[in-house]
């Protein structure tokens, strides 16, 4: 079963990582790395990637009646939540996925202490054998 680990980040909080100890960034970074070492060990590491900040992004959709595709970019109406990064996993069951988020989202923060990422998971949809 594949789901993706979508982690969600706040202008407020990309922009508080400028408060972090260079110690502090570096055990975070170690965590991740870490994290996804541990996946790729395991099998269920598909890919994983984080996201710049929500102010580079580019909206991209198509006309109604053909008019061709509208691009757009920032910047947005503010957003309160950012997707900040985010996994593909390959995993046995529903209950491991949630295993593996729970274990994403307790990364150490500032002083070691876990930031409680909220990261959202979705199943990925399966199709049928052609």
């Amino acid at each position: 079963m594949k789901f993706m680990l979508m982690m969600s980040g706040t202008k407020a909080g990309f922009e508080g990582l400028a408060k972090w100890t260079p110690a502090e960034f570096k055990a975070h970074v170690a965590f991740m790395k870490n994290f996804n070492k541990e996946l790729v060990a395991s099998g269920e590491f598909v890919l994983a990637e984080g996201s710049r900040h929500a102010d580079e992004r580019t909206n991209r959709e198509l006309q109604e009646g053909g008019g061709g595709a509208v691009v757009t970019d920032g910047p947005f109406a503010e957003t309160k939540e950012f997707l900040a990064g985010f996994w593909i996993i390959d995993v046995e069951s529903k209950e491991r996925a949630i295993a593996i988020a729970a274990a994403a989202s307790a990364a150490p923060g500032p002083g070691g202490t876990p930031l409680s990422i909220p990261i959202e998971l979705r199943q990925a949809m399966q199709h049928p054998e052609l």
